[in-house]
């Protein structure tokens, strides 16, 4: 009934939002259902492991369809992001012309109020621009989402610092064409040079090569297999300050936090001294590269490799120990199976053990709240009937496509 709606509305983002609501409470109840052993089918009930596979395949299914809506969902947020950055934008603009006014009430209108809001102007109908150029992907979030989908740090700190630049540069240039006098024109050209705005160029030419920097990181790390990184289904604002798993990271936190105040600094800067580049001192440049670099490390020190430690026969209350056989429950005990991100049920299905050329699906084991299978750390999965006995490898494949290490087994008769 959910999946009916959301066809029957894809064009409605209210109606998507619905169907996408009444499929997520058909899955988890459903979980739940399945996790305290009901509604199983009376043809598998009388087996653990069928019962066991039909539970996950049934799981699987129902997070497949509720990541279809999680799509149509995404896509309407998207269009309602792209309106709601235009409108801060201009908003912006409506305060700075409040601002402007009741400021000059009583000192009177100047040259530089006009060239300040020129420059405002600008900006907003450039960002105006772009948003509508990029209308699909969100708008103005385009240039700030990284291939993953999610908002990058690292791009938002940049982008921030080029609109500063850019407004400031705009605005001396509209101060330097109605300047008259050339002794005011020398002043405006001596306040764009390298010694009062040095500052300001340094932490932009900084941020813009961390921006650089760190793209160039995640793809080489992701295809020498080092990271594993995993398609957001939307970017949202806690991006700026998590990691991928949604997790507050200190690095991104920092790197946001040091930039934001050093920016409210220079913009006060220009406010007070609007003749000139907005001027950094060098103890707030040096203090924004070693943020810089903190963050740099931050992103080089992220992720790994899933790894394979050992692997054992899995063994319930009563049984009796012994060697690995066909059929049997074994333990792939490691770390990092499941990627930051993958901890959605559509993904988690995705998670595949290879004994030697059988591929083997993990099961998804509900319990009440979550799954018990398949877990960062341990993984259950059946050996299969057609594993031959002898000595064989054992490796996972996580959700991300990234392959572990080998581990050699032995399975008996």
């Amino acid at each position: 009934m959910a999946v009916q709606e959301a066809e029957q509305c894809d064009t409605c983002a209210h109606g998507a939002r619905e169907g996408h609501r009444r499929a997520v409470a058909e899955f988890l109840a459903k979980r739940d259902e399945l996790a305290a052993g009901e509604g199983l089918p009376a043809g598998v009930a009388h087996s653990p492991g069928a019962s066991r596979q039909w539970v996950s395949d049934e799981l699987t299914q129902s997070a497949r369809t509720v990541a279809g809506l999680d799509q149509a969902v995404a896509a309407s947020r998207l269009g309602r992001v792209r309106l709601r950055s235009l409108a801060v934008v201009w908003g912006c603009c409506a305060a700075l012309v409040l601002t402007q006014t009741a400021t000059a009430i009583g000192a009177g209108w100047t040259a530089t109020r006009t060239a300040g809001l020129l420059a405002a102007l600008v900006v907003a109908g450039a960002l105006t621009g772009a948003a509508h150029a990029h209308r699909d992907r969100g708008g103005l979030l385009a240039a700030l989402t990284g291939e993953d989908h999610r908002l990058s740090t690292s791009r938002t700190v940049a982008a921030a610092w080029l609109l500063v630049v850019c407004g400031a540069v705009l605005h001396l240039g509209f101060l330097l064409a109605g300047a008259s006098a050339g002794a005011r024109r020398d002043r405006l050209t001596e306040g764009m040079g390298v010694p009062a705005g040095g500052g300001l160029l340094c932490v932009l030419a900084l941020v813009c090569a961390i921006a650089v920097g760190v793209r160039r990181i995640v793809a080489v790390r992701v295809a020498g297999l080092r990271l594993q990184k995993m398609r957001a289904d939307r970017p949202r604002a806690a991006d700026l300050f998590c990691d991928d798993s949604g997790r507050a990271a200190f690095a991104d936190t920092q790197y946001m936090l040091i930039n934001a105040a050093v920016v409210a600094l220079a913009l006060t800067g220009l406010a007070r001294a609007p003749e000139r580049l907005p001027h950094l001192p060098w103890g707030l440049v040096l203090l924004v590269a070693l943020s810089a670099a903190t963050y740099l490390a931050g992103k080089y020190a992220e992720g790994g490799r899933p790894v394979v430690m050992s692997v054992v026969r899995a063994r319930e209350a009563g049984d009796l120990d012994g060697p690995i056989r066909t059929g049997d429950d074994i333990e792939v005990r490691g770390t990092g199976f499941v990627p930051p991100g993958a901890d959605r049920p559509d993904l988690l299905a995705k998670l595949v053990v290879r004994f030697g050329a059988v591929h083997v699906h993990v099961p998804l084991i509900p319990v009440p709240g979550g799954f018990a299978n398949p877990a960062d750390t341990l993984l259950t999965v059946p050996v299969p009937v057609e594993v031959e006995p002898g000595k064989i490898d054992v490796q996972v494949v996580t959700a991300a496509g990234v392959a572990s290490n080998r581990c050699l087994i032995e399975v008996t008769d």
